[in-house]
Order: C-alpha cells, then sequence, then structure tokens
C-alpha cells in the first residue's frame, strides 16, 4: 500500500471516531458531516453508511436514514448491521410489517440475539396495536355520534316546548345517522394518519431544482433579474444538505 493510501486510511478512521464520539455527546449533526467527509474519502467503507444512518434516523431524516441503510446492505449484504438499521427505520416511520421483515434477515445472519429479538417482540406488539386502532377507532366515533344523538334527542324533548323528534322511529334514525357520521370522521381520520406516515419516508422537497419544467426560475419578464438569478443561484437547507451528503464542499 502506498503512503498516500495509509493516509487516507488513517483520514477516514480518524474522521470515524470523531463522529463516534459526536453521537455519544448527542451531536448528531456534527457526528453526520464527519461522516460524510469519511465516505467522501472512502465510498466503499459499509460502516460509515451504517453510522450515518444511525445519525440521521436520530435527526429524524428517515429519508437519508432509509438510503444509509439500502447503501450498507449493498455493499455487505452479509453483515447484520445493514438489515437492522434498515428495519429500525421502518419501525420508526411505522411500516411494522417491513420492519419485521427485515428484523428477520438480520437474524439471519445472527441467530438468538437478545437486541433483535427484543426488537421484534416490540415491532410485534406496535403492529397488533395500530391493528387494533384501525378496527376500533372507527366504532369509537359511531359510539360517540350515538351518545351525541341521545343527548339531542333528550335535549329536544326537555329544552323545547314543542319538541320535533316525537315519534321514534325519527329518534332511531336522527342518532344512526349521527353515528355514521362519527364512524365515518374516525375512520377519515385513520386514513389521513396512514397518509402522514407515508409520507416520513419521502424525500425533502427541492423547490429551487431545475428539472426542465415550471420548477425552475419562473418567468417574470425582468430579463436582468433572471440573468442575475441564474449566475448567483440560492441554495435552500435541502441543497446544502444533499451537498453535504454527496461529499461536496
Amino acid at each position: 500500500m502506498t503512503v498516500e493510501g495509509e493516509n487516507k486510511i488513517c483520514q477516514v478512521e480518524k474522521l470515524k471516531e470523531q463522529g463516534n464520539n459526536c453521537v455519544r455527546q448527542q451531536k448528531y449533526a456534527e457526528a453526520m458531516f464527519h461522516y460524510t467527509h469519511a465516505i467522501k474519502l472512502d465510498p466503499r467503507n459499509h460502516s460509515l453508511f451504517s453510522n450515518r444512518s444511525y445519525v440521521f434516523l436520530k435527526m429524524q431524516q428517515y429519508h437519508f436514514a432509509m438510503e444509509d441503510a439500502l447503501m450498507t446492505i449493498k455493499l455487505k449484504q452479509d453483515w447484520i448491521k445493514g438489515y437492522f438499521r434498515k428495519a429500525e427505520v421502518e419501525f420508526h416511520t411505522f411500516r411494522f410489517n417491513e420492519a419485521l421483515k427485515s428484523y428477520g434477515q438480520a437474524l439471519h445472519f445472527q441467530p438468538n440475539d437478545p437486541d433483535i429479538l427484543e426488537a421484534i417482540n416490540k415491532t410485534s406488539r406496535s403492529l397488533i396495536k395500530d391493528q387494533r386502532a384501525d378496527q376500533q377507532i372507527p366504532w369509537l366515533g359511531a359510539g360517540i355520534g350515538i351518545i351525541f344523538g341521545v343527548i339531542i334527542v333528550i335535549a329536544d324533548y326537555v329544552f323545547t316546548n314543542k319538541p320535533t323528534l316525537t315519534h321514534p322511529l325519527l329518534m332511531a334514525l336522527l342518532t344512526i345517522s349521527i353515528a355514521m357520521v362519527g364512524f365515518a370522521i374516525a375512520k377519515g381520520f385513520r386514513y389521513f394518519v396512514k397518509c402522514q406516515r407515508k409520507s416520513l419516508l419521502e424525500p425533502p422537497i427541492d423547490f429551487d431544482e431545475d428539472n426542465g419544467t415550471d420548477g425552475g426560475i419562473k418567468q417574470t419578464g425582468n430579463t436582468e433579474k433572471i440573468n442575475s438569478q441564474e449566475k448567483h443561484p440560492k441554495y435552500t437547507k435541502a441543497n446544502a444538505r444533499q451537498r453535504f451528503k454527496k461529499g461536496k464542499t
């Protein structure tokens, strides 16, 4: 090995250790920068991607955490931590079925590992709890609707001089209708929660990215302003984060 190669290895190990120290101090953003610079020097080092995946997970940057976990698996397919990192991201983004599969792959490479077994048990409990919520919350909404309907019927009978809901059939229809509305609202709420969870793994939106559509510089009729923006492009926080992730300076 050449002197240059040895120096690069030493530098990578130094950056990795600096990142590890930052993780121990819970300085995750600083750790991410150290790991990113190390990856620039050694882009085939699977452990660096694994460490950075963990850091992104702690920073709740789930898209980047998943990307690094997948890269870890790609670089070393028989390494337990790649699958474990992937499972952890899936667990924290409420993809419990996928997390169980990834934990199972990790367990295949290291059977009877207590940490993996505990993670599987925790994920299984979370999956059961989530499935119960899907079944119970809509009916809870219906129950609240029934209570609200009964209150309306009683209020109409007690507090009005001339009750409008005199027939029992009308009372029942009103109560059932409100219960159905409560069921639909609760069902819609669970659907909204599921949609929010799906968005957790989506990449951050880059409004300044010029992809050949209207997402670039808008035509305002001011040629000088457009030319100035083209010469001095603005960068969002997402741009900066992606540039650091790719190892650019």
